[in-house]
C-alpha cells in the first residue's frame, strides 16, 4: 500500500509543478506544445520495454503473454466503443474509450507489477507495454483524429514510436542483451516522458473549472469500466481459458492501473476535450488509491 501511495504522490507533485508553471506564465500555449512535441517524437519512442533478459523455462509463458495481450487489446477496443456508446458528446466518448483501453502500464505499473510479481512479473508487463505503443498509434491516433486515408495510415505506421517498436521487437524475440552506452541514455531520456506528461496535465488542469466538470457522471462511469471492469474482463479471461498463471494475474494488474497520461496528450495534440482528458487521468490516479490495493489482494 506504501509503495502505491508513493508512487501515486509522486504523480501528484509533478502534476503540482505544472500548475504553478501555467499559473506563472512559465509555460505558455508555444511551451506546452513543445512539450508534446518533445513526448511524441523523442521521450515516448525511447521508453524501452525491451532492457531484460529471461532464462528459457518461462518461454512458455513469454508466448501467452503475447498472445493474451493481444486478446487484452481486441477485446477492450470493441467492449469501450459498446460501453460509452450512449455518452452525447463526440469528444468525451473519444476520450473515455481511449482511457479505458490503454491504462498507466509504465510509471505505475511497472514499480507496482514488480512488487508484487517481481521482475518476472516486469517481462509480462513489458510485453503488454509492447502492444500498448502498437495499439497507441495505430487505434488510439485513428480515434482521436479519424485518419483512415492511405497517407495517414502510412504516416502513422512509420512515426518514431513505431519505429521503435520495429528495433525492439527482435530485440526482445531474440534476447539480445543491449551495450550500456546506448541502455543507458535510451533509458534516462524515456523515463522523462511521464515527468514531462504530468507536467502538461498540470498545465491542462490549472485552466479548469473544477466544480462544474466533476458534476459529470461520465467521469465517474469511465472510472469504473477502467479500474473494475476491464481488469474484471481478463480475470474472466483467464478463468475462460483455465489459466490462473502469474502472466494472467499480470495483465490483470496492469489493466487496473488508472489511465494513461497519454490520455491527455494526444487530446491536446488533436484539440479534443483537453481539460475533460485530464480530469479523468486525475480522477482514476485517485480513485486507484482505493482500487488497487484490493486487485493486489484478490490476485496474491
Amino acid at each position: 500500500m506504501f509503495e502505491i501511495f508513493s508512487n501515486i504522490v509522486s504523480i501528484f507533485l509533478i502534476l503540482l509543478i505544472g500548475v504553478y508553471g501555467n499559473k506563472k506564465r512559465i509555460i505558455t500555449e508555444e511551451t506546452q506544445k513543445g512539450l508534446i512535441e518533445i513526448l511524441l517524437n523523442i521521450t515516448l519512442p525511447l521508453v524501452s520495454s525491451f532492457s531484460f533478459s529471461f532464462h528459457g523455462s518461462i518461454m512458455n509463458n513469454i508466448i501467452k503473454a503475447f498472445i493474451y495481450s493481444f486478446i487484452c487489446f481486441i477485446i477492450a477496443i470493441p467492449l469501450c466503443h459498446m460501453l460509452f456508446k450512449k455518452v452525447k458528446s463526440e469528444g468525451k466518448r473519444r476520450v473515455l474509450q481511449f482511457s479505458s483501453v490503454f491504462s498507466n502500464c509504465g510509471f505505475i505499473g511497472f514499480p507496482i507489477v514488480n512488487m508484487v510479481f517481481g521482475s518476472e512479473g516486469v517481462i509480462y508487463a513489458s510485453i503488454f507495454n509492447l502492444f500498448f505503443t502498437i495499439f497507441l498509434w495505430t487505434y488510439g491516433v485513428i480515434l482521436y483524429s479519424d485518419s483512415k486515408e492511405k497517407n495517414d495510415i502510412k504516416r502513422i505506421l512509420l512515426n518514431p514510436s513505431m519505429i521503435s517498436v520495429y528495433i525492439g521487437l527482435p530485440i526482445l524475440i531474440f534476447n539480445i542483451n543491449i551495450p550500456q552506452i546506448i541502455l543507458y541514455p535510451t533509458n534516462m531520456v524515456g523515463s522523462m516522458t511521464t515527468p514531462i506528461s504530468m507536467i502538461v496535465i498540470g498545465s491542462v488542469l490549472s485552466k479548469v473549472d473544477f466544480r462544474k466538470m466533476l458534476k459529470d457522471g461520465s467521469i465517474y462511469y469511465g472510472a469504473l469500466v477502467k479500474l473494475a471492469l476491464l481488469p474484471l474482463t481478463v480475470l474472466i479471461l483467464g478463468s475462460i481459458l483455465k489459466d490462473n498463471t502469474i502472466v494472467v494475474k499480470t495483465l490483470v494488474l496492469v489493466q487496473a492501473m488508472p489511465a494513461a497520461t497519454t490520455t491527455t496528450i494526444f487530446a491536446e495534440k488533436f484539440n479534443i476535450e483537453k481539460e475533460y482528458s485530464a480530469i479523468i487521468v486525475l480522477v482514476t490516479t485517485l480513485i486507484s488509491l482505493l482500487t488497487l490495493p484490493l486487485w493486489i489482494s484478490y490476485l496474491v
